[in-house]
């Protein structure tokens, strides 16, 4: 049973206040920071999964290297191989690819030349992406190459011999670079 209490100043409320769930408490401090760390969240897992999702899709993609690198910093952090173990050959079944890596011109194709008249089957010659090199190279991608790296570089004096990944998407067996201190 209700019990009845004496009417005081709470019980009369005044017409022109129109509110609703007056009971309710006052919303929290920070409470909306909520809502923006969720959102936070959300982007992080997103951009995750897309570049795991991008990674998949296309393997050519490759996350190791600096922002804004470039192929001319790929080219200084290849350091010659020393090999004086390795016996030098000619394997005329091997394609050798010929870049000019200076300024001169119809220099792949004298280097081809040479190469060839060495026994070498010489595959294109063009122009590097570079005209400032300095030192003569002979690249491998397979270490089983490496002794007809130094055939092919013996070929051409004071050609040195380096592995690297870089020409491997050419299909050539070697990838002879040649710099300025080329004497042929």
């Amino acid at each position: 049973m209700a019990e009845k209490y004496p009417k005081d100043r709470f019980d009369t409320i005044p017409e022109d206040l129109h509110r609703v769930g007056a009971h309710r408490a006052p919303r929290a401090r920070g409470r909306g920071w909520i809502g923006v760390g969720w959102a936070a969240l959300a982007t992080v897992v997103l951009v995750g999964l897309g570049v795991f999702g991008l990674s998949l899709v296309d393997s050519g993609n490759s996350f190791n290297g600096a922002i804004g690198s470039t192929s001319k910093s790929a080219t200084a952090t290849r350091t010659p191989t020393p090999t004086p173990t390795i016996t030098p050959i000619v394997d005329p079944k091997l394609t050798v690819n010929v870049l000019n890596g200076t300024a001169t011109a119809g220099l792949a194709n004298s280097v081809g030349d040479a190469l060839a008249k060495a026994g070498w089957k010489v595959g294109a010659r063009a122009n590097a992406s570079e005209t400032d090199l300095t030192q003569t190279m002979v690249y491998y991608s397979d270490p089983k190459n490496q002794a007809a790296a130094l055939g092919a570089a013996k070929s051409l004096p004071g050609a040195k011999i380096g592995q690297t990944q870089d020409y491997a998407e050419t299909g050539a067996d070697l990838t002879v670079v040649v710099g300025s201190d080329y004497k042929g």
